[in-house]
Order: C-alpha cells, then structure tokens, then sequence
C-alpha cells in the first residue's frame, strides 16, 4: 500500500489514496481540489523515500469534502472560597478532504 507523510497547517498527516483525513480548518469550499507539495517521505510498500528535508517531485491531491466539528471539550474555571466558577465549552472546526491521488516522486 503506498502511502506519504505530508505537512499541512503546521501538522503532519499520513495520506493514502481514498483516506479521508481532518485537517485544521482552511478556506477552501467543498468539491475544491487541494494540493499538498510538501511531502516529508514517500513509501510505494517496498520502498520508502525519506526527503532531506521534502521529497522532490512528490504531492497530494485531495478533495474536499466539507467542514466538521470536533468533540465537544468542558473548560472549568474554579477559585477556591472565592465562589467564582465558570463553565464553557469549546468544539474545534475541521476541514474534512479526501485524498484522490498521491505523486511518489
């Protein structure tokens, strides 16, 4: 199975063609094709290229397929004898992309 190790946002991802991954939210509308250049090793199941630091000639292509929410986290703020409390909660926003090709180099 071949697979690639790419960086995207700031975070390294394992890509093989037809995953679909979550990535960190980005600006790209569902159906747009997005492309990955900076790819850090390659393996075609044999073989793996470890770039220095890239793998030239090699990228993903994925297509996005829509934004989602993570789960949901409970913050709580607490002093104590003081009676201040406070509760909040956050949902963290993905990108959601499917890998359509891989370009080994």
């Amino acid at each position: 199975m071949a697979y690639a190790i790419f960086t995207a946002l700031g975070q390294q991802f394992r890509a093989e063609k037809g995953k679909t991954l979550l990535l960190p939210l980005m600006d790209a509308e569902p159906g747009a094709t997005v492309t990955f250049d900076e790819v850090l090793l390659t393996s075609d199941g044999d073989t793996v290229n470890a770039g220095t630091p890239m793998v030239k000639g090699a990228k993903v292509v994925a297509e996005v397929v829509g934004t989602r929410k993570g789960e949901k986290l409970s913050i709580f703020k607490f002093k104590r004898r003081k009676g201040y409390r406070r509760k909040t909660g956050h949902r963290q926003r993905y990108t959601e992309v499917r890998i359509t090709d891989l370009t080994l180099g």
